[in-house]
C-alpha cells in the first residue's frame, strides 16, 4: 500500500475531543493522511468551555517535534494553540528549517470565550510565526487582535487580509464566518483574490471548526495541492462537517469529522441492495 501524505499538528489538547489535537487528527484521518502530533498543552474542556489550562514546557514541546520529524518526516506542518511568547518562539524556531508547508491557525479564544493566548504572545506571533507561514487562518476575531481591524462587512475582510500579509505570510485566508449571510471566506496572496461562499447551515454544534479546516487544508498541501485548491477542499469538507454536528454535553457540540464515513454504509447498503 502506498504511504498516506505526512501531517503534523503542533497544537493544544482538548479533553472532550471537539477541538485541537483531538479534531486534528480525526481530520487527518477522515483525509487519508497520517496525522502526527506535538503537544504543547494540555487543557480540561468539554461542551460548556475550558475548566483549566497547562502549557507543557518548551523542552517537551522540541523533543515531541524532533523525535517525529527526525525519523519519519513531514510534509505539512499545522499550528494551533500557542499559549505564550516562549512557546511561540520555540515553535518558530524549529519550523525555520522545515522546507514543509505550515499552516498556521493562531488560535486566541476557544469557541466559548475563554482565553488559549497570553496578550504578550501577540507580537511573537505577528513577528516570528506568521513570516513562516505558507497560509494564515485566523477568524474574524483573531483578525482584529492580530491587525487591529475590524471586520464588518467584505470589504473589511479585504483591509485585514492585507495587514495580515504584511507580517509575512504568503497567503492570508480570512474566515467571515461571524457575519452574517453565507459563511464566505477570502484567500488571497495580494495579487490573487478567491472569494469562497458556502450556505450557512442552521446548526449551533460547531466547536473544532477553526481546527479542522486548518487541518484540512494542510492535508492538501502534504497531498501537493496549490493553497487555493486545498483550501476549496478544506472548505467543503468543513462545510458539510458543520452540516452534521450534533450535540455532545450540555453546550456546544461538535462538528463531526467522519460525516464522510457514515455515509458510505448507506452508499454501500444502496449499491448492495437488490432492486425490483
Amino acid at each position: 500500500m502506498p504511504r498516506p501524505p505526512l501531517v503534523l499538528t503542533i497544537a493544544g489538547s482538548d479533553s472532550g475531543g471537539g477541538a485541537g489535537i483531538q479534531a486534528d487528527l480525526k481530520t487527518m484521518l477522515a483525509l487519508g493522511a497520517h496525522g502526527m502530533s506535538v503537544i504543547t498543552a494540555v487543557t480540561a474542556q468539554n461542551s460548556v468551555g475550558v475548566q483549566g489550562a497547562w502549557e507543557l514546557p518548551v523542552e517537551a514541546v522540541r523533543a515531541q517535534y524532533r523525535s517525529v520529524v527526525d525519523d519519519i518526516g513531514v510534509q505539512a506542518v499545522k499550528t494551533g494553540m500557542l499559549a505564550s511568547p516562549g512557546l511561540v518562539t520555540a515553535v518558530a524556531e524549529l519550523l525555520a528549517d522545515v522546507p514543509a508547508p505550515v499552516v498556521v491557525d493562531p488560535v486566541s479564544v476557544s469557541k466559548h470565550g475563554d482565553r488559549l493566548l497570553a496578550d504578550d504572545a501577540l507580537d511573537a506571533v505577528r513577528g516570528r510565526l506568521l513570516p513562516l507561514a505558507t497560509v494564515v487562518t485566523p477568524n474574524l476575531d483573531e483578525v482584529a487582535e492580530l491587525t487591529g481591524v475590524t471586520v464588518e462587512d467584505e470589504t473589511g475582510m479585504r483591509r485585514a487580509a492585507g495587514r495580515l500579509l504584511d507580517f509575512g505570510p504568503r497567503w492570508a485566508l480570512v474566515k467571515g464566518g461571524h457575519l452574517p449571510g453565507q459563511a464566505v471566506d477570502l484567500l488571497t496572496d495580494g495579487t490573487q483574490e478567491h472569494w469562497l461562499r458556502a450556505p450557512r447551515h442552521d446548526n449551533r454544534h460547531t466547536h473544532g471548526t477553526g481546527c479542522t479546516l486548518a487541518s484540512a487544508i494542510a492535508v492538501g498541501l502534504a497531498e501537493g495541492r496549490s493553497v487555493p485548491d486545498a483550501v476549496r477542499q478544506a472548505k467543503e469538507y468543513v462545510t458539510s462537517a458543520i452540516a452534521a454536528g450534533f450535540a455532545l454535553g450540555a453546550g456546544i457540540g461538535p462538528v463531526d469529522h467522519g460525516w464522510r464515513l457514515r455515509e458510505r454504509p448507506q452508499e454501500l447498503t444502496a449499491r448492495t441492495t437488490p432492486s425490483g
